[in-house]
């Protein structure tokens, strides 16, 4: 009686071992659905040659702030200036302004904004960008600049395009827009582009 005892003893421990290792590695990300390492690293952001000249007006400092009425997490947040590969910076805030893209006060300009799907649990990207998907044509996407000028841009199409599809970056001729990036789901593998052009 005395081994089976021992033996169910040393099992609940091995239990509850495996179950500390298994809410630890949630809680830290690598073992978060769809947000291990390797998804992670498939999300980056391109990497745009900053070919911007002098501001035609507005703010040369950041932060954008950014509201999407109707997406959950996006109500006036944070939006700062960073490179496509600052994994820091995409997870620690709700997205980023994609360096060398144009800012919002720049005429025919694109504004490239990327976030996390799915992001990392206790920080601004955890399910920032969960529901891009919702957008549709008409939807209102709001950029405030550093002194708090808004502007207003309405949904005009939504696509998926390759991770090394560059050409979302670039502006949009006849139109002042704001791209929206994340990641299709389950596996990660396209890009989610929702395109909305300024109205004011």
């Amino acid at each position: 009686m005395r081994a089976k005892d021992i033996i169910l003893s040393l099992m609940s421990l091995a239990l509850i071992g495996a179950g500390v290792f298994l809410i630890s590695t949630f809680f830290m990300g690598s073992g978060m659905r769809g947000d291990s390492s390797d998804g992670q690293r498939d999300f980056t952001p391109p990497l745009v040659k900053d070919t911007t000249t002098a501001l035609e007006k507005g703010p040369s400092d950041d932060p954008l702030r950014l509201t999407v009425p109707k997406m959950d997490r996006i109500s006036n947040v944070e939006i700062p200036t960073a490179e496509g590969n600052d994994e820091e910076k995409l997870k620690n805030y709700a997205a980023i302004h994609l360096e060398g893209t144009d800012y919002p006060w720049e005429k025919g300009g694109n504004v490239y904004i990327a976030g996390h799907r799915l992001g990392y649990p206790a920080t601004s990207s955890f399910l920032a960008f969960y529901d891009l998907d919702n957008l549709e044509k008409g939807d209102l996407v709001i950029v405030a600049d550093a002194d708090g000028e808004e502007y207003t841009y309405e949904v005009y199409q939504e696509t998926i395009v390759g991770p090394f599809d560059f050409s979302v970056t670039e502006p949009v001729e006849g139109k002042d827009v704001l791209t929206l990036q994340t990641c299709t789901l389950p596996d990660y593998s396209q890009r989610l582009i929702v395109q909305a052009e300024k109205t004011v």
